[in-house]
């Protein structure tokens, strides 16, 4: 098991070599520290716990300051604890960077959903609405709350509320490219919460160790296609001319 924190820049797509089009989501990672290692004897559990997002020493509290200054490292806005790895292969201090994934890898990304606010049981539930004419007075209300007795509603009743801003998991989502240099990771698909929030990365619980084959991708940056490429591909008008005065002999 192993995991790195970053935030979700948004989605765009990319091609590959053969011309396959593939969406992705654009994650940011910058470099994790490991500000704490969980022993059994300590804690009675073995985790390694990350920090991610610096952020100013004015705006740390004392406890958050001294807890990173143990590991050597500025306060960071984020913590998030990582279960089942082996702590043999960390230290205190230790940075987490993108190439601790590799493209073709299969994941779980975490994030927090988007609020929607109070919604209905139409939006919420997917329930079906009432006829909306001829006096039936009943449109999109949640219907009935079940039986006379016990004169109480049911736990578990679908009913109007808050929707949205919890927690998500989706898995077995394929790591399409992975960006040392600039810190980004490319996810397959899309993932959970908004742009610029905060999401974890780790190796599939029921997948794990599974790296599918990839294929390249196409590099627009060392491989421009210019103007004149295009051009000389695009046919001249004396040559589509030529082309209909053939067709027409023909």
């Amino acid at each position: 098991m192993k995991g790195i924190l970053g935030r979700k820049i948004g989605m765009t797509q990319v091609f590959t070599e053969s011309g396959k089009l593939i969406p992705v989501t654009v994650v940011e990672v910058e470099p994790n520290v490991v500000t704490q290692i969980k022993t059994k004897e300590n804690d009675g559990y073995e985790a390694i716990q990350l920090g991610f997002d610096t952020k100013r020493e004015k705006l740390a509290t004392k406890a958050s300051a001294g807890h990173t200054a143990k590991a050597n490292t500025t306060p960071k806005r984020f913590f998030r604890e990582i279960k089942g790895v082996d702590i043999n292969d960390y230290t205190v201090g230790q940075e987490v960077k993108a190439d601790i994934f590799q493209a073709g890898e299969v994941v779980d990304v975490t994030g927090t959903s988007k609020g929607k606010g109070f919604q209905g049981v139409i939006k919420r539930h997917g329930q079906s609405r009432g006829p909306m004419g001829h006096g039936s007075q009943y449109h999109r209300s949640p219907g009935s709350m079940g039986t006379m007795r016990p004169m109480r509603v049911f736990k578990g009743k679908n009913l109007p509320g808050h929707m949205g801003n919890v927690t998500v998991t989706i898995q077995n989502l394929e790591i399409v490219s992975v960006d040392v240099e600039n810190n980004v990771i490319l996810v397959k698909g899309n993932i959970p919460g908004p742009k610029k929030g905060l999401v974890l990365i780790k190796s599939a619980v029921k997948n794990p160790d599974t790296v599918n084959t990839t294929e390249a991708l196409v590099n627009y940056v060392e491989n421009p296609v210019t103007h004149e490429e295009v051009a000389s591909e695009e046919p001249t008008e004396e040559a589509a001319v030529e082309e209909t005065s053939t067709e027409e002999n023909e």
